[in-house]
């Protein structure tokens, strides 16, 4: 009677500790993509039910809060059969901005997903739609839209400037790039110009073989107006002033920011690099190479 009470026991404690061990598993193995982790601007964030809180630094009070906004689009993005989720967050890091991120979560063959790197769309923007290319050949990219500041207006003014991003997710570095629009193939420098775009600095290059890569990639761009003024974004600072061209020569001048403070901002780098570029040029990949003073090295735009 001993052995069969000492067996049922043993039975029971097998039985609880399968499910114990059941319930670990689905515990640990989601498939909600608001609770993965997503890579914004080199940091590793995960998200608990579409929200994340971390200190802006050790000690600090100050916090880094990240929140699912939404405009989901879901597609099939790396042709696997299974439907991916592209949607919108948005990050504050205790300043007055609030900055909008396009991310991705690609669904597993096993189940789950896993979080793509974030690409910045701008600060305190308007998001309008997401959704999926209709043009033939051009299936998978994603296009966002939203409204924007005009160049050269403060933040103090809603955004009233429609814009659309096209974007294409590598599933293997898990990193969207942005699709030159207008342009089949390889672009034709013939036909590009400054004023075409919004520009992303994507680095600088010198000719002692130092390159200068931004933290916050998308944060900077620059857009330049047909009638000679420029406006930039940066990861602190809006920039705004004339610029001229002859030729393949461009000279900026009159340069002038907002006057915020932040903490570790690459700023000063990014506006030395315009004021100290002298000639520019497109390139057939669709970029703008900005070439510094003295032959020192260029700038790379995209």
């Amino acid at each position: 009677m001993t052995k069969i009470i000492l067996y049922v026991f043993v039975a029971l404690a097998l039985i609880a500790g399968f499910f114990s061990f059941t319930n670990y598993k689905q515990s640990t193995t989601t498939n909600d993509y608001k609770s993965i982790e997503y890579v914004i601007d080199g940091q590793h964030i995960k998200l608990v039910n579409g929200v994340s809180e971390i200190p802006a630094a050790p000690g600090s009070a100050s916090k880094i809060v990240t929140r699912y906004f939404g405009n989901e689009v879901r597609h099939d993005l790396n042709g696997d059969g299974k439907e991916d989720i592209v949607f919108l967050v948005t990050q504050s890091t205790g300043g007055t901005g609030t900055f909008y991120y396009v991310v991705a979560a690609l669904a597993m063959p096993n189940g789950g997903y896993v979080g793509s790197q974030a690409l910045l769309l701008g600060d305190r923007i308007a998001p309008q739609t997401t959704g999926m290319s209709r043009e033939v050949g051009k299936e998978n990219i994603v296009v966002v839209n939203y409204a924007d500041r005009k160049p050269g207006e403060s933040f103090a003014e809603r955004p009233s400037m429609g814009k659309s991003m096209w974007l294409k997710l590598d599933p293997e570095t898990m990193q969207f790039g942005e699709v030159v629009q207008n342009f089949e193939g390889e672009a034709d420098p013939s036909r590009m110009s400054l004023s075409m775009k919004t520009w992303v600095w994507v680095r600088a290059v010198y000719n002692d073989g130092k390159i200068v890569t931004p933290k916050k990639s998308q944060a900077f761009t620059i857009t330049f107006d047909k009638d000679g003024r420029f406006s930039a974004t940066t990861d602190c600072n809006g920039v705004g002033g004339n610029y001229t061209v002859k030729d393949n020569k461009v000279s900026f001048g009159d340069m002038m920011s907002t006057l915020m403070a932040c903490e570790a901002s690459e700023e000063a780098v990014f506006t030395k690099l315009i004021s100290e570029s002298q000639t520019y040029h497109f390139t057939s990949k669709g970029e703008l190479i900005l070439g510094l003073k003295f032959d020192s090295g260029s700038v790379i735009f995209r």
